[in-house]
């Protein structure tokens, strides 16, 4: 028996007509009849019911219907994944995150990679943007998702996300703008950190004060818990509303603030890891539908 038997049999099956089945195949009537000849004989029943009016599926041939489609569906499993291993789809991708990356998105896309390239192993860094600049020059990371700016010529970048910052403080606590100057804030590390803890200072000095930083961290969620426990308030991307759900936390916009903040995507465009390109569309796709969201409740 061989594969183009069970095709043969397979559009027969589906068209229940020798006529039909034989042009959909390319060739001419009597060889597939001879083919399915050749199969019924092989198996040693009939797998169809021939007339002058019309062709049916005998019991058997309903059976082995089913049992050919599985196969033929494993076989085609087993080539695309064969294709994936020669495309070298494999091995290690190297996905750098800032801390306030949504979580949703990378379990979207990593779920849909595992999915498609099983052979491919991902590990995740967590690191500020500063660093993985650093580490996409070195070629110890392949791809990036990080705060703009990123000033580093060689580096291609792409714009994932614009968004509004926003005051993060402790649930049903009523802070007028005029008192902000008199509470505590906390915020990211301005080593760790720079140009985030650069552009925080810039948005209290356009609201009109000077901020008392008296505690800070080096990741999103640090912040937050602080914030939530009334350690001080902080100025926040729009997006931390869906991506930490405090219950214990009140979101305000500061959408009369003149500046935005940007999640980029950044990669080195001479990197030939072949997962690269995957990892981009499927990110880009999962912050087109995050950006959407998030613009509904916003």
């Amino acid at each position: 028996m061989e594969i183009r038997h069970l095709l043969y049999f397979q559009m027969l099956a589906e068209e229940l007509h020798f006529g039909r089945a034989a042009a959909k195949l390319f060739i001419s009537q009597p060889p597939l009849s001879r083919q399915i000849r050749e199969l019924e004989t092989e198996l040693g029943v009939l797998l169809f019911e021939r007339n002058n009016k019309r062709v049916t599926l005998t019991e058997a041939g309903r059976y082995f219907l089913s049992e050919s489609t599985a196969l033929l569906q494993q076989l085609e499993r087993a080539k695309l994944k064969t294709k994936q291993i020669h495309d070298s789809v494999a091995g290690t991708f190297r996905l750098g995150y800032i801390s306030s990356t949504p979580r949703s998105i990378l379990a979207q896309v990593l779920k849909t990679v595992k999915e498609q390239y099983p052979f491919l192993r991902v590990n995740l860094y967590e690191a500020a943007t500063q660093r993985q600049r650093a580490a996409l020059e070195s070629g110890t990371l392949d791809l990036g998702i990080t705060r703009a700016p990123v000033l580093a010529p060689q580096l291609e970048q792409r714009l994932m996300l614009t968004e509004y910052f926003c005051l993060a403080k402790p649930k049903g606590k009523k802070i007028p703008l005029r008192e902000l100057a008199k509470q505590p804030f906390v915020s990211f590390n301005k080593d760790y950190a720079p140009d985030y803890h650069q552009q925080f200072i810039y948005c209290c000095h356009q609201l009109g004060f000077e901020p008392q930083v008296i505690h800070e961290s080096n990741n999103m969620p640090s912040i937050l818990e602080l914030v939530a426990d009334g350690m001080g308030l902080a100025i926040v991307p729009q997006s931390v509303r869906k991506l930490f759900r405090f219950t214990d936390l009140d979101f305000a916009p500061l959408r009369q603030l003149p500046v935005r903040t940007e999640t980029v995507l950044v990669f080195d465009p001479e990197n030939r890891q072949p997962a690269l390109p995957v990892f981009v569309a499927l990110l880009e796709k999962a912050y087109q539908h995050f950006g959407n969201s998030l613009g509904k409740h916003a």
